[in-house]
């Protein structure tokens, strides 16, 4: 884990709401269509609309979530469902904390 990517993607305020959100998809998202909210992950596009802006720029931060490891996507049909990666979140914040 690269600890300066890491950095860099949780200084955005809406990237670390994402986290928050997904910690507990069945309390911030309404049911899915098509995934299970908890087995699966959430849609980025419930994501994009929860968070307020469109579909591109909320794939612009989830993309980097998941390249620094907190995520993982997941396709179903033609969407994509997004779930933390626990042990990756785990690391980061010992990462962190020893970094400090």
């Amino acid at each position: 884990m690269n600890l300066e990517t890491l950095l860099k993607t949780l200084a955005n305020g809406r990237r670390r709401q994402v986290l928050r959100w997904l910690k507990d998809p069945k309390k911030y998202f309404p049911v899915q269509k098509d995934g299970d909210l908890v087995k699966d992950g959430v849609c980025g596009l419930l994501i994009a609309r929860k968070l307020r802006v469109s579909q591109p720029t909320a794939s612009d931060h989830l993309n980097l979530l998941v390249r620094a490891g907190l995520l993982r996507p997941r396709r179903i049909k033609q969407w994509t469902f997004y779930k933390r990666h626990e042990t990756t979140i785990r690391a980061a914040k010992r990462a962190i904390s020893i970094n400090l």
